[in-house]
């Protein structure tokens, strides 16, 4: 089963993204930045297959996550889908740029974020 590591400030958000998700996948959802720095720390010999970012987030934003992400060959091989709410050009192709896999808007579609996480996992 494929796992997937959830980073949202916005507690509604994480248990909607949990629901959503937890049938098919195996979840883990952290409340901001810092915990999802350290849970990826701690984890890197077991990382998420998949991770759903949100880019504002108090500690560490999503972008430096995944700058940091980017830049430690341990988590070259987890996936990054960025959901966020802001969905100018320039936020989205900083995200594309810096390596993410893909960039959702909120709000977004449950079942369309599913079928993104289902192209990205295969």
């Amino acid at each position: 089963m494929y796992s997937i590591l959830i980073a949202d400030d916005d507690e509604e958000m994480r248990e909607l993204l949990r629901f959503k998700l937890q049938n098919g996948y195996d979840v883990t959802a952290v409340a901001d930045g810092e915990e999802c720095w350290r849970y990826l720390d701690e984890n890197a010999d077991d990382l998420p297959d998949l991770m759903v970012l949100d880019v504002m987030m108090p500690g560490l934003s999503g972008y430096r996550i995944l700058d940091r992400m980017r830049d430690d060959e341990r988590f070259d091989d987890v996936e990054v889908i960025m959901l966020t709410s802001r969905g100018r050009e320039d936020d989205i192709v900083r995200a594309l740029d810096a390596g993410a896999t893909d960039y959702m808007t909120k709000p977004f579609s449950g079942n369309e974020l599913v079928a993104r996480i289902q192209r990205v996992l295969g």
